[in-house]
């Protein structure tokens, strides 16, 4: 099974969630995720800074095997956006907890976190799926 961080938050659709302190997030895609997508060969980062929604899709990423949404994990707005993603979208599958972040929203409420799953919860859904 791929590293689960345990200082993150996660969503069932593979996120990760950083909390930065002072209702601010930076939001990536796990470990487990880039390696079912492959070698990445292109990010669609999110459109402007602006207000989303948990579960709206604001950027996408895509492979040599399918393309994916990346979904909003709590309500908010997009506040930044890793734009060396867009010559070198490897960087997820090179460090997706570090250098691969995807963008930085703040969130509209700091408690919808505690509605995201931890890394034990995470795990679960990855065991679900493999199963």
């Amino acid at each position: 099974m791929s590293t689960i961080p345990t200082d993150l938050k996660y969503t069932r659709t593979h996120e990760w969630v950083r909390d930065e302190g002072d209702g601010k997030l930076t939001v990536g895609i796990t470990e487990h995720a880039q390696a079912e997508l492959d070698d990445l060969v292109f990010v669609e980062l999110p459109t402007g800074e602006g207000t989303v929604e948990a579960g709206a899709a604001c950027a996408v990423v895509e492979s040599i095997k399918a393309a994916s949404d990346i979904y909003a994990p709590v309500d908010g707005e997009v506040t930044g956006k890793n734009t060396a993603l867009t010559d070198d979208p490897e960087r997820i599958n090179n460090d997706p907890y570090g250098e691969g972040w995807i963008f930085t929203m703040a969130a509209a409420d700091a408690g919808a976190l505690g509605e995201l799953l931890d890394a034990d919860g995470y795990a679960e859904v990855v065991a679900e799926e493999q199963a």
